[in-house]
């Protein structure tokens, strides 16, 4: 099984807009070390953008999308070409997803299919998003997101996330009394901190992260990122950084995706007798059991379902527009029993 690294950007760029060499130099050998030794990794890495402000004559990340689409264009040959340095004899593929690749069940299999294969031939997948092309409504939102998707679609044995810090604190690190936890239960209460200027993530963004992949059963560790030796205690099971169990729950590829890859466009309220029929007997949900939609949602769009308390408690497809649950009609199937997951 895969076990997925993701570098944010201040681990992969340095000052003046060059690559960290002495960083990705030590990570890419114990990355090295890890596939020679017949563990397949696949890399995730930020710094696209950073690379590519200096050639836009720029020092901190803009806010025009414009602009951001460019520096990445111009960043992400730097980009590929320090891993494929750093990762020397082996060799690097390049990966750009959009967060339309994750919705798409096609496009996810498809994607699935493609890093497999460059896994299997001894190489290092190097993802990262489509920032040339994506939008602020089809973006990941930052890289970690990212690196929790490609962990759930890889159903990785492991995620690291790294850092310049040496793991979630309680406070800021710096300020008095941080402590840095060593579980990721303990992460919901700290004060975590703001992105750096060059990325959009922060600690924030990790332990959203770390808890996505958690919940679909893959261990999560956020740990420093610098250092001769990082990943090979991590995967030794060395107490580094914050460690985010795993749920112990497993469900197929399909219902992994549904869960956490396809995005919502609305809700479906239903009654008491509709919520039984899905949670305890299996079954499809009906029409006649629809209290109310949320949502001008479409055949095939992802929906929430919720029952009469209000509270969510599954996702799954729509196989019909919401206009056609108006009134509770008899014999229409609002979702089919194959096409829903409880959360």
């Amino acid at each position: 099984m895969t076990v997925v690294v993701k570098l944010g950007s201040t681990l992969v760029v340095g000052g003046k807009g060059r690559p960290r060499t002495a960083v990705l130099r030590e990570r890419g050998r114990e990355i090295r070390d890890l596939v020679r030794g017949g563990q397949p990794v696949c890399v995730v890495s930020s710094g696209a953008i950073a690379l590519g402000l200096p050639r836009l004559g720029l020092e901190r990340r803009p806010r025009r999308i414009a602009q951001l689409q460019a520096a990445s264009a111009l960043g992400q040959a730097r980009l590929q070409a320090a891993w494929d340095a750093a990762l020397a004899p082996l060799h690097t593929a390049q990966v750009l997803l959009t967060a339309g690749d994750i919705a798409d069940r096609r496009t996810y299999v498809n994607a699935r299919g493609a890093l497999n294969a460059i896994l299997r031939l001894g190489a290092v997948p190097v993802v990262n998003e489509n920032d040339a092309t994506a939008t602020d409504e089809i973006t990941f939102g930052d890289n970690d997101a990212l690196a929790a998707q490609v962990a759930v679609l890889l159903r990785a044995r492991l995620l690291v996330l790294l850092t310049e810090v040496a793991g979630v604190y309680s406070h800021t690190p710096g300020t008095p009394g941080a402590q840095l936890l060593g579980e990721g239960a303990e992460a919901s209460g700290a004060v975590l901190g703001a992105p750096s200027p060059l990325g959009k993530g922060g600690m924030r963004s990790k332990v959203l992260a770390a808890e996505l992949a958690a919940a679909a059963g893959i261990p999560t560790v956020i740990a420093g990122g610098t250092g001769e030796s990082v990943l090979e205690p991590i995967l030794a099971g060395a107490p580094r950084g914050t460690r985010f169990t795993a749920t112990a729950r497993t469900e197929p590829a399909f219902k992994l995706w549904l869960r956490f890859g396809k995005p919502t466009r609305g809700r479906i309220v239903v009654d008491e007798g509709a919520r039984r029929a899905l949670i305890e007997d299996g079954g499809s949900l009906l029409a006649v059991g629809v209290v109310a939609c949320e949502g001008d949602f479409a055949a095939g769009d992802g929906v929430e379902i919720a029952g009469p308390d209000g509270a969510t408690f599954a996702k799954g497809i729509a196989s019909v527009p919401a206009e056609e649950l108006s009134g509770r009609p008899r014999g229409v199937e609002a979702v089919h029993r194959d096409r829903f997951v409880v959360l």
